[in-house]
Parts: structure tokens; sequence; C-alpha cells
């Protein structure tokens, strides 16, 4: 059987099951707060907002925040799992009945491998879907004090050639994946170098040839400024460039990494933060089942025996190194010192070794 026995399976993968949901919740429950919290803040500072709305946008970027709790939630929920079944003598009574440590695991290693598989396939999706649309509400609600939000987190700039010359865009916000820029400044040169005009306006969405600059105001030397509806600046610039440039990977979901993977590479572009992106979604169902395996390193010892509370700081000290170890490797990776795959999958398969040799060393000798 998959499970084991049926009944006593599903037994221990719904426990596994409810403690992984129960500490997710928890801890997106505390970054949505924390994250509404900052944005009331920001309101109070930039711009009067609504509550409704400043809600609405912590909502919409919560599952993007979270999605990177999914492996921490599966080592917690794990750990209180098998503290749980440890506790009531579950654990004991199964090891009576002849059940070896391995087989009483594997209903929760496969809910862990599910649930990063669902996360990376399904999950993930949904929060760029959420990702890209906060991203516009965001802009929406605070884009009329560009100036102000400049200081605060920097604004994005591009340099691109066009049919009339050179031009430098500035802008406050980049969404869609840099398709759609808020708070827009354009400086247009001509083909030999000379300034011709500036163009500010309140947005830019870039089309096959053009960016076309909605509520704009051109300023040219020698005349008084002209405000028009819409503006067009020509560009060279394809909306793959554009969003490897201003993109980010949140507003990605798992499904279009591919496709812009191969995209990037015929253009000759670096696809790096692209793969290194792609390797963690795909190595996150092992990752999770991972997570189950360093949390049973440190939760089978009996409660008799004294120790539980050290036993479990170690894990998830152990848990936090890895964490580390991944981010610093990941890094590693975007900087182009090693291939994306080592970088994303190496730690994995590292976690996975060391936590099958200390199992086996506990229950075998």
């Amino acid at each position: 059987m998959l499970f084991g026995p049926r009944t006593l399976g599903f037994y221990i993968g719904k426990r596994f099951l409810l403690a992984i949901f129960a500490v997710f919740i928890l801890c997106s429950v505390l970054i949505f707060l924390i994250d509404f919290v900052e944005l009331l803040r920001q309101s109070g500072k930039y711009g009067e907002v609504s509550v409704v709305t400043l809600a609405f946008i912590a909502l919409l970027r919560l599952p993007a925040y979270a999605e990177f709790l999914i492996a921490f939630a599966v080592l917690v929920g794990s750990i209180a799992a098998l503290l749980q079944l440890s506790r009531k003598s579950e654990l004991t009574v199964m090891r009576a009945g002849g059940m070896s440590v391995w087989q009483f695991l594997r209903p929760g290693i496969i809910v862990g491998f599910m649930v990063g598989l669902l996360t990376a396939m399904v999950f993930n999706p949904l929060a760029a879907a959420g990702r890209t649309a906060a991203e516009s509400v965001y802009a929406e609600a605070f884009g009329k004090e560009t100036n102000l939000l400049r200081s605060k987190s920097g604004a994005s700039w591009l340099r691109q050639n066009g049919t009339d010359g050179q031009s430098v865009i500035n802008a406050a916000i980049a969404t869609n994946r840099g398709l759609t820029l808020h708070g827009v400044s354009v400086f247009i040169f001509d083909n030999d170098g000379r300034f011709v005009e500036r163009v500010d306006g309140k947005r830019a969405d870039l089309h096959e040839g053009y960016w076309e600059v909605t509520e704009a105001w051109v300023v040219r030397i020698g005349r008084e400024p002209e405000k028009f509806d819409t503006y067009l600046v020509s560009t060279y610039l394809t909306p793959d460039r554009v969003a490897d440039a201003l993109g980010t990977m949140f507003s990605v979901s798992f499904w279009e990494l591919p496709a812009l993977i191969e995209v990037a590479e015929k253009a000759k572009l670096s696809a790096s933060r692209l793969r290194i992106q792609y390797e963690t979604l795909v190595s996150r169902p092992l990752l999770c089942a991972a997570m189950v395996l360093l949390a049973a390193t440190v939760s089978l010892r009996s409660f008799r025996g004294g120790g539980i509370q050290t036993m479990v700081i170690t894990g998830l000290v152990g848990g936090f190194g890895f964490f580390l170890l991944s981010e610093v490797s990941r890094q590693v990776g975007v900087a182009g010192l090693t291939s994306p795959w080592a970088a994303i999958w190496l730690p994995v398969v590292l976690v996975m070794m060391v936590s099958a040799t200390v199992l086996l060393h506990q229950e075998d000798g």
C-alpha cells in the first residue's frame, strides 16, 4: 500500500497535513498584519488611501509573500505532528506493532511532497497573478505621489533607442513585468544626441514599437509646455527585453517560466534569474519532503526521556541554517558563479542525505 496500512496511513497523513496547514495559516496572518501596518504607514506618509483598498492590496500580495514560508511551514508542522504523536504514545504503539520509522514517516513524506507539488503548480500561479494585480492597485492608489515614492523605493531607469532617436525613461513604479510604467518622465534626444524634449505622464504602456504615455505634459526648449491625452515615444524594445530589465520574478508563474527562458536565451539575454526561479519551483516537492525528514531527526525521542525542548530548538536552528545556506547558494547561482541546477538542488540533496543518515544512526545505531 502507498501509505502502509490504509487506515493508519491516512490518520498519520491527516495529522501532518493539519499541522502544516495550521502553521502556514498562522504565518500568513502574521505576514498580512505586518504588510497591512506598513501600508497604513505609507498611506499616512505619501497619501490618503482607504483602509479597504489597503487591506485589498495586502490580501493580493499575501500569497506571494507566504509562498516563501511553505518549506518552513512543512518543517514546523511536521515537528508539531510528530511531537503530538509521541506525546500520546502513539509512536510507541506503532513501534511495538513492528513499524519502522520509515513506515510511519512515509505518509508524512508523501504529504510534504504533495504540498510542495501543489504550491509549485497551483499556488505559485495564483500568487503571481495576485502580485501583478496588487502592483496595479498599488500604483493607482499611490501613483499621484510619485516624487515622494521615488525617494522611498528608488525609481526604475531604462535607456532605449527608437526611430526618433535615443531616450531615457524614469518611472516611479514598474508593473506588469515592466510593460506598464507609472509616474513616467521621458528625456528624448535626436539621432545626434541633442536634447529634444521631456515628456511627463501618469502612465506609459508598451506597444509594438512605441510607448503610449497617457496624460502627458511635453516640454521643449523655447516653447510653452503642452498637454496631450496620449503621446507616443518610439522604441526598439520588445516586451521580452523590458520584462527582463524591469520585471519581477514574483509576477511570473511556474507555467510561464519555460517560455520566458527560451525567449531570453534566443535574444542573447541573461536568463540566470529565470532559471534559478524555475529550478526553485521544480525542487520544491523534494524540498518539502526533505523538511519532513529533517523534522523527524529531532522529534522521535520519547517524552519520558526528556530533552525534547533542546531537540526541537536544535531542529529549528538546523532549519534556519539550511534556509540560509540555500539563499547563499541561490545568490551564487544568480551571480553566474555556478549553474542554476547546482545552486538549487545541491542544498536540497545535502539536507536529505544528512537527515537520512541521522535517522539511520538513531534507529539502527
